[in-house]
């Protein structure tokens, strides 16, 4: 169609898109289509201003690789990635809620046996980690598979040093009671990566970079819903104002300070430590089956 105008525009694009064979598709890039146009519209966007938004996205596609997901990281902190996962992870009450994935996670992370060391050197005051899976019902969940990755304590994840080994990462298996435990560092405060588009992003709108301190989960097993989540360390100044919106309240835990002495898996520590202990309680994948 010839002579169209801001009036058209918007119905003549749509209706390019009538023919999709994909229904899901053609529902998504039609409310992308209806929300950037009428996004235009209500700032009234100008034409170097769409072009300085182009630019601002082929950075982020350019800083983005195998170790850095700057993408990942626009939508956390656009508060995007809290909203889909909010809609996506509605559960019964005393279930763990569901936060955000961040960018750091790593697919296929070593495998530990109960009671090991996930540091594996990672900086950091040490910490002993104590945890059940149990369902709703209180039943406890053998055999789940139990993913943890956290930074360390210079706020860095192990992806973001060069040629370094696996650090602060590692998957094991929850025992016949649903227990597991493992030793790693202390959780702290870090920055999101701010020295690329992102950071500068929220430098212009006056936003601080800081997440509150946390140690992130994965929670797999047979019968139950995946669990995606965060515990955050309580007391955290950063609790009220994280720079990707991930915090609840239901998830924030005590990390107990330790003087140096003996540890809960019978070492003995000659510097301070601390100890973390949660349940977390996953929903049946078919609730209405016992």
């Amino acid at each position: 169609m010839r002579n169209v105008d801001e009036d058209t525009i918007t119905q003549i694009v749509i209706s390019r898109h009538a023919e999709a064979p994909d229904s899901r598709l053609k529902r998504i890039m039609t409310g992308i289509v209806q929300h950037l146009h009428a996004f235009a519209r209500d700032v009234e966007l100008t034409e170097d201003e769409l072009y300085q938004g182009i630019r601002f996205l082929t950075d982020v596609g350019h800083i983005t690789d195998e170790k850095r997901q700057e993408f990942i990281l626009l939508s956390d902190a656009l508060g995007l990635s809290m909203l889909v996962t909010a809609l996506n992870n509605h559960k019964p009450a005393g279930c763990t809620e569901s936060t955000v994935l961040g960018p750091f996670f790593v697919a296929n992370s070593p495998d530990y046996e109960n009671g090991h060391d996930v540091a594996n050197g990672a900086k950091g005051e040490p910490c002993f980690v104590t945890g059940r899976v149990r369902g709703l019902a209180g039943e406890p969940v053998p055999d789940a598979r139990v993913e943890v990755w956290q930074a360390d304590s210079d706020g860095l994840y192990d992806v973001q040093y060069d040629g370094a080994a696996t650090q602060g990462r590692g998957t094991l298996r929850s025992l016949e009671d649903g227990s597991f435990h493992f030793r790693s560092v202390t959780a702290e405060s870090y920055p999101i990566p701010y020295d690329g588009p992102v950071g500068r992003m929220l430098t212009a709108l006056g936003r601080h970079p800081w997440r509150p301190a946390h140690l992130h989960f994965m929670i797999e097993a047979r019968g139950y819903e995946r669990l995606i989540t965060h515990i955050f360390r309580a007391g955290d100044r950063y609790l009220d104002s994280d720079a990707v919106f991930g915090v609840r309240s239901s998830l924030i835990a005590d990390w107990m300070h330790h003087e140096r002495g003996r540890a809960p898996d019978g070492t003995d520590n000659d510097t301070p430590f601390s100890t973390l202990d949660f349940t977390f309680v996953l929903n049946r994948t078919n609730p209405t089956r016992a």
